[in-house]
């Protein structure tokens, strides 16, 4: 496992953006962790809200942004709901910023 690997998939994950709030599933604190072993990656990614409406939406482009990285083999996105999202406290300053908490 290598941390570098590790930041270049958050990067990739900055792509996704939470057509909702506009602001990428990084900075609001969606991604929960991110494991790589060899050419597998495994993503815990959690949601707004169990009821998003567009959570499948989300979880299918975040697996398409790592797939996109050329060593990645296989990628598997977890959606867990431990510990519930708390944009107060688990989103960037920037993502605050931007929906307005700050």
């Amino acid at each position: 496992m290598s941390s570098l690997q590790e930041d270049v998939v958050q990067e990739n994950l900055r792509t996704v953006v939470d057509p909702e709030l506009g602001v990428n599933i990084v900075d609001l604190g969606l991604i929960y962790g991110i494991q790589v072993d060899g050419g597998n990656v495994t993503v815990k990614l959690t949601l707004t809200s169990p009821a998003c409406p567009l959570g499948a939406v989300i979880q299918s482009q975040a697996h398409m942004a790592v797939k996109k990285l050329p060593w990645v083999e296989n990628v598997k996105v977890d959606l867990v709901w431990t510990p519930r999202w708390d944009p107060r406290t688990m989103a960037s300053e920037d993502a605050k910023m931007q929906l307005g908490i700050l």
